[in-house]
């Protein structure tokens, strides 16, 4: 084999990964995380198969602070620089992203690769102009076969539903990107119905998918028509 085509971690590596991620996690957190990197390695075998190995660790570590008070949060925002916005302090559950992030270079050195460390920032807000990776593990933590509640599971059937494995490449991406702004679509609209702030990475990561989305649209109109004039 080709060793640029090798997996960066092997599975025996992400086995032992699992086995440390399980002694620091509470039980219900660590099978949603192993189920997350179950369901982001399927991905992976559609998008992004050269990063699955590394994604696979992301899944294990996504949630590693999740769990934390929002004093622990904060204590280690200050010990690494993170900034932190009165905004921040109104929507706590999106804190695990940034301090997992920040901790994984020293807690899982090993582990933290550029692809991994940004797929764990990214994976609640998202943002502007997010990778293939970190848009699998995005989503992956949301669609995960743990998830019970009704927008998880109909973005769960919404995404499976439509065969991605049959589709080409430019179906595959519109299909994804489609399905993400569904997500946002059904996070911002559960958070005005709760009266809770809304990240401003996550108006951002929707509003630039739907950007993005628009040019696709163009682009495919532009090229069926140049294949009419042909």
């Amino acid at each position: 084999m080709d060793r640029k085509n090798e997996p960066v971690f092997t599975q025996e590596q992400l086995a032992g990964l699992s086995e440390k991620v399980r002694l620091l996690l509470p039980e219900k957190r660590f099978l949603h995380s192993a189920a997350v990197c179950d369901m982001v390695g399927r991905l992976a075998d559609l998008y992004d198969p050269g990063h699955k190995s590394e994604l696979q660790a992301a899944g294990l570590l996504h949630d590693l602070t999740k769990h934390w008070s929002t004093e622990d949060h904060l204590r280690v925002c200050r010990e690494y620089g993170i900034r932190v916005t009165p905004l921040d302090e109104l929507t706590p559950k999106t804190f695990h992203a940034k301090t997992a992030a920040a901790l994984l270079p020293d807690r899982f050195p090993d582990f933290a690769t550029l692809t991994v460390v940004s797929a764990v920032r990214w994976h609640t807000t998202g943002r502007a102009g997010m990778t293939v990776s970190e848009r699998l593990l995005y989503l992956a933590d949301y669609i995960d076969d743990t998830r019970k509640f009704p927008d998880c599971v109909a973005l769960r059937s919404m995404f499976w539903d439509a065969h991605p494995e049959r589709m080409d490449d430019r179906e595959r991406a519109d299909h994804l990107r489609a399905v993400l702004i569904a997500s946002y679509d059904m996070t911002i609209r559960n958070l005005l119905e709760e009266g809770t702030p809304v990240s401003e990475e996550t108006i951002s990561a929707r509003n630039d998918l739907l950007l993005e989305q628009a040019r696709a649209a163009m682009a495919a109109r532009a090229e069926a028509e140049k294949e009419k004039k042909e």
